[in-house]
């Protein structure tokens, strides 16, 4: 999640618990923002990640390759364990056959018994039972031959699975490697491409930190102070480049938030922002990225935004807030942006209701968003020359930018989670909102 989105958060933080913030104040006032002492981490530091990540990558793949090996070696039929199951089986089935042709002699040789006509001799008849004992004898042995056989089979048998289950485990383990190494492989290599497509962020800048800068404003214009539940009002978005030099190129940035009437229920997810490039197509402000590149924005010109905002009919009576910001970098790779947020607050009236206040919704700021004059021009943020960019020729169709990790930072915005809320809690308690 953007720098940007993280202040913003912070910020809505302070509007629906400003209690526990203000407990907080007095450590924040001593110990000065946390997020200002971050370092974020340059192209070279970034593509040494990926590196990293695709060597452990790499690593995984071929770990994983030696355990599928190793399992179809073990699966083999010419495995040691494999074959002595295999011998072990078939010798149990040898003495099955052995007893069951030992209790078939038994068998013959009671019938033969049995079958003495009464006048058989008495040698005649102890030949018989002779040879019957011979047969029990030899039908015991048989079958105690078949149990240890069949004890041997079941642990060569156990023994061969005990190896092939290891092995199988052994390939189960390195596939989740690999795939907890590949997650990690996209992973940089997303944060590397991203950084690199990221415009004037494509070369080793060893990490130099941008600068904030008043001159670029952001200013909502026609937003309501009250919006109805299940409705859709339109507004604008005004960039504005209060500087004496061109900046290359611009990133709008907006977050919506919003909460029930006690504001301590977040109904985020029923209020969606929007914006247009001036054709029909709207885009989803995501909470996340920046809107498409203004490119460029020239000293004193400002660019027109068209924004919408919409509340479900589901959504709670309660408050809004909407932020906007600014950030540019210029083909050089220097790179700044707004000081501060800037958050414009409504009423979200109950669906079917009336608006309870009729107005404007007007801006209060993080901390100081004045523009510095342009030279040569008067007090404000006046346009040179009075031109102004139209936003169908200014905003370049580059997609959502991936990330500005050093605008924000250098900027005074990326503050500490509290340390942001804090300043407009004290801002609103002693009375700076209108």
């Amino acid at each position: 999640m953007k720098i940007r989105t993280v202040l913003a958060t912070s910020v809505a933080a302070a509007v629906t618990l400003p209690v526990l913030l203000l407990a907080g104040a007095p450590a924040f006032a001593e110990g000065g923002s946390a997020a200002q002492a971050q370092k974020q981490p340059g192209i070279a530091e970034l593509r040494k990640a990926a590196e990293a990540a695709q060597a452990v990558y790499d690593q995984a793949v071929g770990a994983e390759k030696s355990a599928r090996e190793a399992l179809d070696v073990i699966l083999a039929d010419g495995n040691p364990l494999a074959v002595a199951a295999a011998a072990a089986v078939s010798a149990a089935k040898e003495a099955e056959a052995a007893q069951a042709s030992a209790d078939q002699a038994v068998v013959d040789a009671q019938a033969a018994l049995d079958a003495l006509p009464e006048t058989a001799t008495d040698e005649e008849r102890a030949a018989a039972e002779s040879k019957l004992g011979e047969a029990k004898a030899a039908a015991g042995n048989a079958a105690e031959a078949k149990a240890n056989a069949d004890d041997a089979a079941a642990r060569a048998m156990e023994a061969r699975d005990d190896e092939r289950v290891a092995a199988a485990r052994k390939v189960d383990q390195a596939e989740k490697a690999t795939k907890a190494a590949l997650a990690d492989k996209t992973a940089a290599d997303k944060a590397l491409a991203e950084a690199l497509d990221t415009p004037g962020e494509g070369e080793e800048t060893g990490g130099t930190a941008c600068v904030p800068e008043a001159g670029l404003t952001t200013d909502v214009q026609g937003l309501p102070s009250t919006v109805v539940a299940g409705t859709k009002v339109g507004f604008t978005l005004r960039v504005t480049n209060g500087t004496d030099k061109t900046m290359d190129k611009v990133l709008p940035f907006a977050y919506v938030h919003a909460t029930d009437e006690s504001g301590l229920k977040s109904s985020d997810e029923l209020v969606h922002l929007q914006w247009s490039s001036g054709s029909s197509t709207w885009k989803t402000v995501d909470n996340k990225h920046y809107m498409d590149a203004i490119s460029p924005l020239k000293a004193g010109a400002h660019t027109d935004i068209k924004m919408r905002l919409g509340v479900d009919a589901s959504a709670p009576a309660g408050k809004g807030v909407t932020f906007v910001a600014g950030d540019y970098i210029n083909d050089d790779g220097s790179c700044g942006g707004s000081p501060d947020l800037e958050d414009y607050e409504f009423v979200i009236g109950a669906a079917g209701s009336e608006p309870i206040e009729v107005g404007i919704a007007t801006p209060s700021t993080t901390g100081p968003h004045t523009a510095a004059p342009t030279p040569g021009a008067s007090s404000g943020v006046q346009p040179q020359g009075g031109t102004s960019q139209p936003v169908g020729g200014s905003l370049a169709a580059t997609g959502s930018s991936s990330g500005l990790p050093q605008l924000a930072l250098a900027s005074g915005v990326a503050l500490a989670a509290g340390g942001g809320a804090l300043v407009l809690v004290r801002r609103r308690k002693a009375g700076a909102h209108a």
